[in-house]
């Protein structure tokens, strides 16, 4: 993303500084044979050192952390890697009782041998008819933690079944049900296998590029061709993309996926930061089947699969259209080598309507003029599923996280059981009830660090002397002054927003500047509140919650989220209940899709959208967008006078 002899403290690793990574803890003694790399990212330096650097350039050294597990024993440790000075600064043990690192890609490796050589498991296909095991796609799944279970040490997986008859059959509409095993990584032994008996295997495909299933295609279409014959308004030097007057700083992350760092906007002949860091910090999706194969089914698909290493390298005119620049991100495999992930990154402007218009009954003013967005987007694959994320930035100032749903719903065999719990999407493929919950960590920075948060929503104001007619309303405005009084719920019937404001400031009117985050105000996690996921996945209880900035307090899951214990991130952050009238502050915002598939979601699913906004309330002394000239060549504009 960046030139690295003068790389940014906020650059993401290069290629050269993973290799580089790998050969201190080589030399330093740190890696064995049986070690994996579970993660390698950017220790991000202080935000005190990030600013002296941008300030007067003073070097800040550039630091990896290391995640390691040894596939041999099982024992896993968190290393802090000195990159700059080429020393291994610090090694922690990582205990399994807190959790697990993330899931290796090549562990579905070893779940495909160990079940092929199991004889439980052969017997089990035997008996649903399925003498070989290669024509079964098995899906390795995070295990999660039951304290009823006594497997919380192991390194473990549940792994469901799919008969694959063909190389180009879709899977996912032949489960093999009734039929689950938990397999132990570091033994490589299958420890458990859940047989409640044979049911019927759907059988009608799912394999919607077969024309078969899919019939003709259509032949209305026309050909939308997007152009900017003078090239994007954009431009992106040493990871800062600059467009209109927007300033932003491109970072990615092997576990978030992208980020963007420090946020700003220009106004008035300086740069004024809204949000530090943005980053998708998690996401969890809670199944509802209840039964004794699937109860168990809850993903946390950032912080046990890291969506960044996922990410897919996107196509001119299939995943985006236009003027497009691509940037593209570099991972680490499970050896520690560098991956790059080509065209990971899209970056590109688009048209969005109308940003205001007016055609004015007295002098006779017509005024209309169009919107722009600047798109910033990725996409992921995490098995049946893909996630895309998009952050737009509007001329206007607003911001934009849109996350996008897509892919293959998770299926079952349909029955009398499941019913309450399931729709049925095919003859006799069940798609179980779930949700899509993300959380997004703000680190905000409105005018500066020191902010605060106001809940802000509609009232009613009863008829009386000062409302004779009854028709006055107004609204309500509440300092959320600790982090216990600043989990909150949305509140869609009475427009309920939160106002994250800088107390030392004031615009023109003499109101504190702010930007609102409007909550879309859909379902939060709906398990019950004694479940094993509600005390893993807290986070996903509120809508809103607020914390006193710690840089160590990255993920609302916490740190180690794989077979991780409850209690774990938000709820341990917010113990202290800590003071946030006029502090820093990180802003966590939980929001999402609770799916009930219908029968066209089958047998693939339309994106389906979630997301909120950040808009700016008193942060301008007027609408900042009264320089945008009228389309060209339009006749948009005129005067009556």
């Amino acid at each position: 993303m960046t030139d690295r002899c003068e790389a940014h403290p906020l650059a993401p690793l290069s290629a050269a500084e993973i290799t580089e990574v790998r050969k201190i803890l080589e030399t330093g003694g740190v890696l064995q044979e049986t070690t994996r790399f579970s993660y390698v990212g950017l220790a991000e330096p202080a935000k005190t050192a990030v600013a002296r650097y941008d300030r007067d350039r003073s070097p800040v050294d550039r630091l990896a952390r290391a995640l390691l597990l040894d596939i041999g024993t099982g024992e896993a440790e968190d290393v802090l890697v000195g990159i700059t000075d080429r020393t291994v600064r610090s090694r922690t043990p990582v205990r399994s009782e807190h959790g697990q690192v993330p899931v290796l890609a090549e562990e579905h490796d070893v779940v495909r041998e160990v079940m092929a050589a199991d004889e439980g498991w052969r017997a089990a296909l035997r008996k649903r008819g399925i003498d070989d095991p290669a024509h079964v796609y098995l899906a390795a799944l995070s295990a999660g933690r039951f304290e009823s279970i006594p497997d919380a040490g192991r390194r473990l997986v549940r792994v469901l079944a799919h008969w694959q008859p063909e190389p180009s059959t879709m899977v996912w509409a032949h489960p093999v049900d009734g039929l689950v095993a938990y397999v132990d990584l570091i033994e490589r032994r299958v420890v458990e296998i859940v047989d409640t008996g044979v049911v019927p295997i759907p059988q009608e495909s799912g394999d919607y590029d077969d024309p078969a299933v899919s019939g003709p295609m259509r032949t209305t279409q026309r050909p939308i061709e997007i152009t900017q014959p003078e090239g994007p308004s954009f431009t992106l030097r040493d990871g800062e993309l600059r467009w209109e007057n927007w300033r932003v700083r491109l970072g990615y992350d092997m576990r978030e996926g992208l980020v963007l760092h420090q946020i700003g906007f220009a106004d008035d002949g300086r740069l004024r930061p809204i949000v530090n860091r943005a980053s998708v910090a998690e996401m969890v999706v809670p199944y509802g089947d209840p039964g004794p194969i699937r109860f168990w089914q809850n993903y946390f698909d950032t912080g046990e699969y890291q969506l960044g290493r996922l990410a897919n390298s996107l196509e001119l005119g299939c995943d985006c259209l236009g003027e497009i620049t691509y940037v593209d991100a570099v991972v680490a495999d499970g050896n520690g080598e560098p991956v790059t992930l080509a065209n990971a990154i899209c970056i590109h402007e688009e048209d969005f309507g109308v940003l205001w218009k007016h055609t004015d009954p007295a002098n006779g003013s017509r005024q209309t003029r169009r919107q722009r967005r600047l798109v910033i987007s990725f996409f992921v694959t995490v098995g049946n599923y893909d996630y895309g994320f998009y952050w737009y930035l509007y001329l206007d100032g607003t911001i934009e996280l849109e996350c996008k749903a897509t892919g293959i719903v998770f299926t079952a065999h349909y029955d009398e059981r499941i019913a309450p719990y399931a729709s049925q999407v095919a003859p006799g493929l069940a798609a179980p009830y779930h949700q899509h919950l993300f959380n997004v960590r703000l680190d905000m920075a409105v005018d500066g660090d020191i902010n605060a948060v106001d809940e802000i929503e509609v009232e009613r104001v009863p008829m009386g002397e000062d409302n004779p007619f009854g028709n006055a309303f107004t609204r309500s405005c509440r300092r959320l002054t600790s982090e216990r009084a600043a989990q909150r719920m949305a509140a869609p019937e009475r427009g309920r927003v939160w106002h994250i404001v800088n107390p030392q400031q004031r615009n023109r009117l003499g109101e504190a500047p702010g930007y609102a985050l409007t909550p879309q105000g859909l379902p939060t996690l709906v398990a019950d509140e004694a479940s094993a996921i509600h005390g893993r996945a807290t986070f996903a209880t509120k809508h809103l919650w607020v914390t006193r900035y710690d840089e160590s307090e990255r993920f609302p899951a916490g740190d180690l989220v794989n077979q991780s214990a409850p209690g774990a991130g938000l709820p341990a952050y917010t113990g202290g209940d800590r003071d946030l009238d006029g502090a820093d502050l990180v802003v966590w915002h939980t929001f999402g899709l609770t799916h009930f598939p219908r029968l066209e979601d089958w047998p693939v699913m339309p994106v389906d959208r979630c997301g909120f906004t950040l808009k700016p309330v008193g942060f301008f002394d007027r609408n900042p967008t009264l320089d945008v000239p009228a389309p060209a060549g339009g006749h948009c504009h005129g005067h009556g006078r």
